[in-house]
């Protein structure tokens, strides 16, 4: 069974989401990271809808046919702005409790959903990004700072230019750098590539770096729920953390002795020999943990 384009209307954006598995299944909202799109979870799909779940995969704000509603809204990046668009989504969907797996942005926002709506959370699965409350004053190791060189890179003007008017060949790069190990396929990047040519995909990129270093103005909308991370960072649903043992991007130190930022069931994997995209590089790999979590923590 595969996945259908549908769009979700929600207070701030028509929403473009990746839609399969039974009507009755178990949701399993899958969030992507970036640079990607909603189809990164496609190899897991059928293994996930033979097993009864629903699996809905959105395009986040300034990604492939997501939309604003209003041209007057702040393009913001937020983690906390794409938490409330999957919690407007779920509203939406009338989803009143869901699992979440989300790589990258989508783990992060994962994390941030755990923690600012743990009542419709049945438990989260993070790849390759590791739980800090989003804080921007978070410890780095040199090594972890020479791999941030494209956060860093954004934060100028030259680096905004290249996102600009030269996305292509610099997410090209990214994907090429970020796993090694795997010789990502030239149709399968062009085809995630056409996600970027949204028109809000530049504003959103740029925002969403700048602003996690605090270089840029946060979406007071939104502040409220930065609050309440920043007053209880503590996840107490059931957390499975997906990390590649080779990811230059997020080196597996900074998912390491995060323990104490869970109170309830926390477990860790070390996948061998995968880098920063382990749904793509390996997907079953990610299925042999994966699966057994969202039985253990969400029943049939």
């Amino acid at each position: 069974m595969t996945a259908a384009l549908r769009m979700v209307e929600t207070p701030t954006l028509s929403l473009g989401c990746l839609v399969g598995g039974l009507e009755t299944g178990r949701p399993v909202m899958l969030l992507h990271g970036w640079p990607d799109d909603a189809t990164t979870w496609d190899a897991l799909l059928p293994a996930l809808h033979e097993a009864g779940y629903r699996t809905i995969a959105p395009f986040h704000r300034g990604h492939g046919p997501t939309r604003f509603h209003d041209g007057t809204t702040m393009r913001s990046g937020e983690i906390v702005a794409l938490a409330q668009d999957m919690l407007d989504l779920a509203d939406a969907l009338q989803l009143e409790r869901f699992a979440v797996v989300g790589h990258d942005w989508g783990a992060r926002i994962a994390y941030t959903l755990a923690c600012v709506a743990p009542e419709r959370i049945a438990g989260i699965a993070a790849l390759s990004v590791g739980w800090n409350g989003n804080d921007p004053n978070q410890p780095i190791s040199l090594p972890q700072t020479q791999a941030y060189w494209y956060q860093w890179l954004m934060a100028l003007d030259r680096g905004a230019d290249l996102v600009r008017t030269d996305r292509r060949d610099y997410t090209r790069h990214i994907w090429s750098i970020w796993n090694p190990g795997w010789t990502v396929p030239d149709a399968l990047f062009d085809a995630v590539a056409a996600s970027f040519d949204n028109p809000d995909w530049a504003d959103i990129t740029l925002h969403s770096y700048r602003v996690r270093w605090e270089l840029a103005p946060k979406d007071p909308a939104y502040a409220h729920l930065a609050e309440r991370v920043s007053q209880d960072p503590v996840i107490g649903v059931p957390t499975l953390m997906l990390q590649g043992d080779a990811d230059p991007c997020g080196l597996p130190e900074t998912s390491e002795g995060k323990e104490t930022l869970f109170s309830g069931r926390y477990e860790r994997v070390l996948l061998d020999d995968v880098g920063h995209f382990p749904q793509r590089q390996s997907p079953d790999l990610v299925l042999d943990a994966l699966l057994p979590f969202l039985a253990g923590t969400y029943p049939a």
